[in-house]
């Protein structure tokens, strides 16, 4: 399926120690028809972009409770009035941790809900709703 895909620019912070981050630009993704993945597009100083795939569905957990046991964990925190999303990525080149404001990635995840509803993944409901949405905008 050609031309489904939410988007989102954000800055996560990088965190390299306690009360220490740098910036990094990262674009979340969601394409239709791979319904049951997201992606973490990092622009790094790489020839192409840093690329990690893993389940829409630990990402939405991860928005209220500690989700994952693998290579990715999400999980959320509240700083005072600041809510964010705690991101931890884990590769045999090292782990990185990540932060940032849980209210971008809830609206990037609401619009993939929109896309694609929970349950419909493989039953042809999103390809449906895809085709609804590019012949009736």
């Amino acid at each position: 399926m050609d031309g489904a895909v939410v988007e989102r620019d954000l800055v996560m912070d990088l965190l390299l120690s306690p009360g220490h981050g740098v910036p990094v630009l990262t674009r979340l993704q969601y394409r239709a028809d791979d319904p049951f993945a997201v992606r973490i597009v990092f622009h790094a100083d790489a020839a192409a972009p840093v690329v990690w795939t893993f389940a829409r569905e630990l990402l939405l957990e991860g928005t209220f409770r500690a989700a994952g046991e693998g290579d990715v964990r999400v999980w959320p925190t509240a700083t005072g009035a600041e809510h964010e999303l705690n991101i931890l990525l884990r590769s045999p080149d090292g782990d990185a941790f990540l932060r940032t404001r849980a209210a971008a990635v809830s609206v990037f995840l609401g619009r993939t809900l929109d896309l694609v509803p929970p349950g419909t993944e493989s039953d042809g409901t999103g390809l449906t709703r895809v085709l609804d949405a590019l012949l009736n905008p």
